[in-house]
């Protein structure tokens, strides 16, 4: 990292701010510097400012159009309670910004690593998603792929319930729809259990 530093600094002759950025769920202590030692010489001793997401109100940066923050908001401060508005946020977010797909899938598979949400919770954004202004609606639905696997995937099931209530066999459905066993299974007790 230091010798990256410094060859960036002698290219651009600009300030370099040394930066960790720690996405820990608690608040936790950390030191502001990085030493290397041998027993009788100090090799490199590295300095950096510290930014703890789990600190920051991720509301703060709802309103920029910066795609690290839309990431990054998916680790701040929110309480259980926020997690689909927070999801609802980030889509917002980044259907203002005219990123390239690759872009897009990096930021989606940042922001569901940390943020994943169920599947109680995924049906309310979708309705929450449905009270925004429809232009806005319309912007964040036409998001690659995201919602359109989710309807698709939707949809699948909805056409698996249909074939289980007609009497079906599970081979039948499997050889239909591609799902497993397993998963015609879980929905099955899925349907007993409603």
């Amino acid at each position: 990292m230091f010798i990256y530093c410094t060859r960036l600094y002698e290219k651009h002759r600009k300030p370099i701010l040394p930066l960790a950025v720690f996405s820990y769920n608690d608040r936790r202590e950390v030191p502001n510097q990085f030493t290397i030692k041998f027993p009788n010489i100090q090799i490199i001793e590295f300095n950096y400012l510290q930014l703890h997401l789990v600190q920051k109100n991720w509301r703060a940066f709802i309103h920029q159009d910066n795609p690290a923050a839309a990431a990054l908001i998916s680790k701040m401060g929110y309480t259980e309670s926020e997690r689909v508005h927070v999801k609802l946020e980030f889509l917002r977010m980044v259907s203002r910004m005219e990123l390239n797909p690759a872009k897009m899938k990096l930021l989606y598979g940042f922001f569901d690593t940390y943020l994943k949400l169920n599947e109680k919770e995924e049906r309310e954004m979708r309705k929450e998603v449905s009270k925004l202004p429809k232009e806005e609606a319309d912007r964040v639905l036409e998001l690659p792929n995201y919602y359109f696997e989710k309807g698709v995937e939707e949809g699948v099931e909805q056409v698996v319930y249909n074939m289980i209530n007609k009497g079906f066999s599970d081979e039948t459905i499997r050889d239909i729809t591609g799902f497993s066993l397993d998963k015609i299974k879980d929905l099955k007790r899925q349907i007993k259990n409603e």
